[in-house]
C-alpha cells in the first residue's frame, strides 16, 4: 500500500509540473530566398531572343554572394561571417540585404545595430514583408508588445494572415511573455 501511494505522490507531482512547466516553443525564421537585384547597370544587359533580359554579370555575381551569406546564416548559423559577406556585395542598402544584416545582428545580442538596419531596409522598401516579421520578433524581444503587434498587422496588410511571416509572429506574439521563446 506505501509503495502504491508513492508512486501515486510521485505521479501526480510529474504530472504538475509537467502541466505547470513554461513551454519553449522556437519560431523559425528564414529571409528572403530570391532577393530583388540592386538597380540594373547601364547598358550592361543583353536581351534573349524573346525580349527578355538576362541578368548582367554583377547581378549573378550579387545572386551568388546573397545565396552564400544566406547559407552561412540558415545553416551555419555564424552571423558575424554571413555580416562580412552581405556587406562586401556592396548593396547593404538594398532592402533583402539591410534585413539579413539585422537579422544577424540580432542573433549575435547587438540589439542597436539590428534596429539600424532593420530601418534601413525598410527605407529601401517599405513593404518588404520579411523585415517587418523580423522587426516584429525584434519589438518582442525588446518587450515592445504593442509594436509587435502593429507588425503584425502591417504583414497583414501587405500578405494577409495566410503568410509564414504573419504566422510565426502571430504565433510569437500568441506565447506570454518570459516563456522561453527563442526567435
Amino acid at each position: 500500500m506505501r509503495n502504491t501511494a508513492v508512486r501515486l505522490l510521485t505521479l501526480a507531482t510529474l504530472s504538475m509540473a509537467l502541466a505547470t512547466a513554461p513551454v519553449i516553443t522556437k519560431v523559425y525564421a528564414a529571409g528572403d530566398e530570391t532577393p530583388s537585384t540592386p538597380a540594373p547597370s547601364k547598358g550592361k544587359s543583353k536581351k534573349k531572343g524573346d525580349g527578355q533580359e538576362l541578368p548582367s554579370p554583377e547581378d549573378l555575381k550579387f545572386t551568388a554572394g546573397y545565396h552564400t551569406a544566406y547559407t552561412t546564416i540558415y545553416d551555419g548559423h555564424d552571423y558575424t561571417a554571413a555580416i562580412d559577406q552581405l556587406k562586401a556585395l556592396g548593396h547593404d542598402d538594398n532592402a533583402a540585404v539591410a534585413n539579413l544584416i539585422g537579422y544577424s545582428y540580432r542573433k549575435l545580442g547587438n540589439y542597436k545595430l539590428s534596429q539600424v538596419w532593420y530601418e534601413r531596409a525598410l527605407k529601401d522598401d517599405p513593404n518588404h514583408v520579411k523585415t517587418w516579421q523580423y522587426y516584429g520578433l525584434w519589438q518582442l524581444e525588446q518587450g515592445n508588445r504593442e509594436q509587435a503587434e502593429y507588425h503584425l498587422t502591417k504583414i497583414s496588410q501587405l500578405v494577409g494572415t495566410d503568410s509564414d511571416e504573419y504566422r510565426s509572429l502571430a504565433s510569437a506574439l500568441a506565447q506570454p511573455p518570459g516563456t522561453g521563446l527563442v526567435y
